[in-house]
């Protein structure tokens, strides 16, 4: 996947197995985090043919949820 999301500006920000939830009922087992310079970026690296390939996979061996955050803003409390 790197070398997909890197032709639309993507990298990836983290990606692990281990995760503790503290609140809620969703249980991930795996997270990852990839960073696209902006939404129009993600979803036309997300709609792309090369990542099509690579979904049909994941679709077939997994089950995911994929969020989109428009941005992360620095927040002082």
């Amino acid at each position: 996947m790197p070398v997909t999301e890197a032709r639309y500006g993507g990298k990836c920000s983290g990606r692990g197995s281990l995760t503790k939830v503290l609140e809620g009922d969703w249980q991930p087992h795996r997270l990852v985090i990839i960073q696209f310079p902006d939404m129009d970026s993600l979803m036309a690296w997300y709609d792309s043919p090369e990542y099509a390939r690579l979904k049909a996979i994941r679709e077939k061996c997994a089950t995911a949820r994929i969020v989109a955050l428009e941005r992360i803003a620095d927040v002082t409390l």
